[in-house]
């Protein structure tokens, strides 16, 4: 079991805070000796030396200073979740925890969390995961939301609200060189092609398209993310089947150019939540603009 007795770590923490002892016994209520002791017992139990004396004033130690600002986190977090199990809400200053399918857009991500980058109060984890990862965290409270290119569906266990944020054409890009047309015809043919991976929506409607003009692309390489198909387009002078907004900084400066969008095909991004009692504050001014 452990020996941190978080009682007297809360002193400690007062203490190291206010730089005086005798502020903070009269702050707290409780005699000098008191709190000196309790200080002092926190050091035994830790086997360090926390404070030094200089005059009347108290320093941190090196030890201190690293006690001090787990101290600020652990009653952080105890403040929040105090208003969270007796208010039913978050604080403002809370992460605000977001899932992130592994092979989405980064661009895409990026812009979508451009308000909470442009709050200097605002705290946020971006953690990469599976379709399956993304859903089970969601389940066991690890997240507020999942951003995701992939339809997801409620079921007797979960109500999942799934939202579309966006709806982005699929362009075919390459290099800025080729002479190529905004119209499907024999040059197209004579093309080597970065396509995407497996059981991808977009793979399914290129294979398509490839059926009705019956092309028969030069496959030189495959990946299921994005931000790979991303590089793979830049360097090998191939074509690739994506949305824009994958490589806008590429088209951005001219590196690469969006040349023909694959008809009626669009990929949909997604934010996935869940029905919950307790929601972070933050969620609203996210999603407000699809509400």
């Amino acid at each position: 079991m452990s020996r941190l007795n978080y009682h007297h770590l809360y002193y400690f923490w007062q203490v190291a805070r206010q730089g005086n002892l005798t502020q903070t016994a009269q702050k707290l209520h409780i005699s000098q000796s008191a709190l000196s002791s309790q200080i002092k017992q926190l050091e035994q139990a830790l086997n360090v030396q926390l404070f030094t004396r200089e005059g009347r004033k108290l320093l941190l130690t090196e030890s201190g200073y690293h006690a001090l600002n787990y101290a600020d986190e652990i009653f952080k977090n105890g403040e929040e979740l105090e208003q969270l199990l007796t208010s039913g809400t978050t604080l403002p200053s809370a992460p605000i925890r977001i899932g992130m399918l592994s092979t989405l857009s980064r661009n895409f991500i990026e812009q979508f969390i451009q308000p909470l980058i442009n709050q200097n109060d605002c705290r946020f984890s971006l953690q990469s995961m599976s379709q399956t990862g993304l859903l089970n965290a969601m389940a066991e409270l690890q997240l507020d939301m999942a951003l995701t290119n992939i339809p997801v569906r409620g079921s007797h266990l979960h109500n999942w609200q799934s939202r579309v944020l966006a709806r982005q054409p699929v362009a075919i890009i390459g290099p800025p060189t080729l002479d190529l047309s905004d119209k499907f015809d024999q040059r197209y043919r004579q093309q080597r092609w970065v396509l995407p991976y497996g059981e991808n929506p977009l793979r399914s409607a290129f294979d398509a398209f490839a059926a009705q003009y019956q092309l028969r692309p030069e496959v030189v390489a495959e990946s299921d993310d994005m931000a790979m198909l991303r590089l793979l387009t830049r360097d090998t002078g191939a074509l690739a089947v994506m949305p824009e907004v994958v490589v806008k900084d590429e088209l951005d400066h001219g590196e690469l150019k969006s040349y023909m969008l694959l008809p009626n095909v669009y990929e949909n991004f997604y934010a996935v939540t869940a029905e919950r009692r307790i929601v972070h504050p933050k969620l609203g001014m996210l999603l407000r603009p699809l509400m």
